[in-house]
């Protein structure tokens, strides 16, 4: 690499922390934990699906501020239960607050985390930015022994922007006290982690386990943790 950065820009969910994982076991467990069989609801996968349709446009309308976080974090599960006949505001409350509960529990991660993390934390400084909520964020890192490798946690919530907004990258910097040209952000959502570091001057690590096909043009891409180290 011709190029040398001096801090290195996370996100979190679904770059380091295996989100889809550690999600889709929660909601299984708590399927289970409110006998949703007993309510209609036989096929936990249909189910899945269903939720995780609702949970990504609420997800969209939160970054775009149109809908406020206290209702999303309620609503695609009263929304995915009324898809299956279930129109019960508490079970949908109870839901929510399983969710929160049981999901920063969860440890996993992508495999090769670890290593590639005590390796990059050797030799660059690392940071966290995210838009998800503050309650559940630092937990997931701690449980899954990551806090240690990051100086800054930034949450969209604290910056008064969310990821693609390239204002939460210039809030970034500020905390960090870098430039631009220093940094390198690495994250899995092309429009959302990466397009905006391009809008606000930053370098751009595609990290792209399910090789997704794509047309932008990003600094570097890799399809495996192990992978940056042979940027980095």
């Amino acid at each position: 690499m011709t190029k040398k950065y001096t801090h290195l820009l996370f996100d979190l969910d679904k770059t380091i922390w295996d989100f889809d994982r550690n999600s889709e076991s929660t909601i299984h467990e708590i399927y289970t934990l409110l006998d949703l069989k007993a309510k209609g609801i036989t096929d936990f996968e249909e189910f899945h699906r269903v939720y995780e349709g609702h949970n990504l446009k609420l997800w969209e309308l939160y970054r775009k501020d149109e809908v406020e976080k206290e209702v999303l974090m309620v609503k695609r599960f009263a929304d995915a239960l009324m898809d299956f006949g279930v129109n019960e505001p508490q079970t949908a409350q109870a839901f929510s607050t399983k969710y929160l509960e049981i999901l920063p529990t969860r440890t996993g991660v992508f495999p090769g985390t670890q290593d590639a993390l005590q390796y990059l934390s050797a030799n660059y400084s690392l940071h966290i930015i995210t838009n998800g909520f503050s309650e559940v964020q630092f937990t997931k890192l701690q449980n899954a022994d990551l806090r240690k490798f990051f100086t800054h946690i930034i949450i969209s919530e604290d910056a008064g922007a969310k990821k693609p907004d390239k204002a939460i990258f210039e809030y970034a910097l500020r905390i960090i006290g870098a430039k631009a040209h220093e940094c390198l952000m690495i994250g899995d959502d092309i429009e959302v982690d990466l397009l905006g570091a391009k809008a606000a001057g930053i370098d751009q690590l595609y990290f792209n386990p399910h090789r997704a096909k794509h047309q932008e043009e990003l600094t570097f891409e890799v399809f495996e943790m192990k992978e940056m180290l042979g940027i980095l």
